[in-house]
């Protein structure tokens, strides 16, 4: 791609973009709920670069300090409100309804479009959860990542009751722990059924991490077909809507399990011949598409550079070894990643003269010096498509298409933390954001924490909403993409100081809810609820004032 001189072309289109912008922003009417390939066509992704969510696991000797990680970014046309679901006790006979369509429910109480599968048993007691589009995390330390995968159409039975995010709600209902999680599932499933698209699931507790992928069984029987396998815990791993997992060792099952009829269907659908000498792999029988794409490749190549990989490699190693242990820290740039100073900046080509202009007072030089060529200020990773559109009809392939981490098509991401060195109240952790991961600050929900702010349970998917948290965020960060080169200063500098404060804060935490926990553990839930509702009050307070600065300083 060769440089192109966008001064004349895009500052006189500036005011336009700005204010078609506003006016969309503040007109936007409800729309139905989208289906991922809705939302992809409308966000300009290859088919290589489908929108999705991406999952990163990380294991306790992987770590800097010992905690277990996963991550999930919720990427995509999805529910935005969030609330904790308490504790419950429930007397003999009580069933729990299956349900469809709740990830795009606007409320709590709202079913508009949502439909009932099926009931199964109730239990007499279930945990407390934080219930976010895919449920993430309970009480007891139990947490969850999710990826859409795919799969072969064939395996897809609508008739099973289970989709994916109630298999995440019944497991962190009644499990305590990631392995307990997958063999309630492959219960579940096995005599209820499965009625969602290729799935996977990133199960982490405090002692280790699972990666788990799940299809249906075909139109025909009533099941699953299922696969999981346990990261080394001195190993990273990563999803990123691609089938991962290879070979299966199920005489190991310390590090895999699987469903009964995981090589059979496979043979029986002739994915698979086990006389021909080729080994079995589920990503290969179930999926047939090559297991990693752009996602994938750099997360494993920078955590483990040592490793030499490669674009042109059939398979990347399931997990690797990092280089240098992993802190929270590296897990939160992850998630704002979008390949900035890389061969994958989509922005690296936009670029305007910059010309060296004398102070007054000194003399004119003879010549004009050529301009310095530096980045537009209108340049940023998540442009509008119109914008890109708008520069490559003038100097074509100036602005590529690159599926990076952080999506501004973001509904929320969290990083969920696990620490057996500490009551599960403050030992759990996830890491919230609404929206673009690349812009808005991370507030921690501890395991214990029982309430949030009203706001929290109001989606701003349908249209745009005052009384819904994601607005608060949603709205500044956009109009920082009006002008990111500009706004960047400012946003990126506020997500580095609640980062800071969120971590320089955890150690004194951590200690009073030790000394609570001798007292009463109840206590413990109080203060780490309290401590959680005054930092997201904090940080959704900065960005309103983010907000109301960028109003004056960018729209001039």
């Amino acid at each position: 791609m060769g440089n192109v001189n966008l001064k004349k072309v895009l500052w006189p289109l500036a005011f336009l973009t700005v204010f078609a912008f506003i006016a969309g922003m503040f007109f936007m009417s409800a729309q139905p709920s989208q289906s991922p390939q809705a939302v992809q066509e409308q966000l300009e992704f290859s088919d290589e670069d489908f929108i999705g969510c991406t999952s990163i696991m990380v294991g306790k000797l992987a770590s800097t300090d010992g905690s277990v990680m996963t991550a999930h970014s919720c990427d995509g046309n999805y529910r935005t409100w969030l609330r904790i679901e308490p504790h419950a006790k429930h007397e003999p006979g009580t069933m729990t309804e299956l349900r469809s369509g709740y990830l795009h429910t606007e409320f709590p109480q709202d079913r508009n479009r949502v439909s009932r599968k099926g009931e199964i048993p109730q239990v007499p007691e279930t945990y407390a959860f934080m219930n976010v589009a895919y449920p993430c995390m309970n009480e007891k330390q139990l947490g969850i990542g999710e990826t859409t995968i795919g799969g072969r159409r064939e395996l897809r039975n609508n008739e099973g009751m289970f989709m994916i995010e109630e298999l995440q709600r019944i497991v962190l209902e009644r499990c305590t722990t990631a392995r307990e999680a997958i063999r309630l599932i492959g219960e579940l499933v096995k005599q209820y059924g499965y009625g969602d698209s290729g799935e996977c699931l990133t199960f982490v507790d405090p002692k280790e991490v699972w990666h788990f992928e799940i299809m249906g069984a075909g139109p025909i029987e009533i099941g699953a077909v299922w696969a999981a396998v346990r990261l080394p815990d001195d190993h990273v791993g990563v999803s990123a809507n691609i089938p991962r997992i290879s070979t299966l060792d199920v005489n190991n099952p310390d590090y895999y399990m699987a469903s009964d009829n995981v090589f059979s269907l496979a043979e029986e659908m002739g994915w698979w011949d086990p006389n021909s000498g080729v080994p079995f792999k589920f990503w290969e029988a179930y999926s047939g598409r090559r297991p990693y794409s752009t996602r994938e490749f750099y997360v494993l190549s920078t955590m483990a550079p040592s490793l030499d990989l490669n674009m042109d490699m059939e398979e990347l190693p399931f997990s690797v070894k990092p280089d240098k242990k992993v802190s929270i820290r590296d897990m939160m740039r992850y998630y704002r990643e979008t390949y900035e100073g890389t061969e994958l900046d989509i922005t690296k080509d936009i670029l305007i003269p910059q010309y060296t202009r004398p102070r007054r007072g000194e003399p004119q030089p003879a010549e004009q010096q050529p301009p310095q060529m530096v980045k537009s200020p209108l340049a940023g990773p998540w442009m509008s498509s119109d914008l890109r559109t708008l520069v490559n009809a003038f100097k074509p392939e100036t602005v590529g298409s690159v599926r990076a981490i952080a999506s501004s098509g973001c509904s929320y991401s969290q990083i969920i933390q696990c620490r057996d060195w500490l009551p599960d109240e403050i030992g759990g952790i996830a890491w919230f954001s609404f929206g673009n991961p690349g812009q808005s600050p991370r507030i921690p929900i501890f395991a214990g924490t029982t309430e949030l702010p009203g706001s929290f349970e109001m989606c701003g998917q349908k249209k745009y909403r005052t009384d819904a948290a994601l607005w608060t965020f949603r709205f500044t960060n956009r109009l920082a993409n009006v002008k990111w080169g500009v706004a960047r200063i400012d946003i990126e500098g506020a997500v580095q100081d609640f980062e800071e404060r969120a971590l320089e804060e955890l150690p004194g935490l951590e200690q009073k809810v030790r000394e609570l926990y001798k007292e009463d553990p109840e206590k413990c839930k109080k203060f780490v609820t309290r401590y959680t509702n005054d930092f997201a009050l904090a940080t959704m307070a900065k960005w309103r004032e983010l907000g109301e600065k960028f109003i004056t300083t960018l729209l001039r």
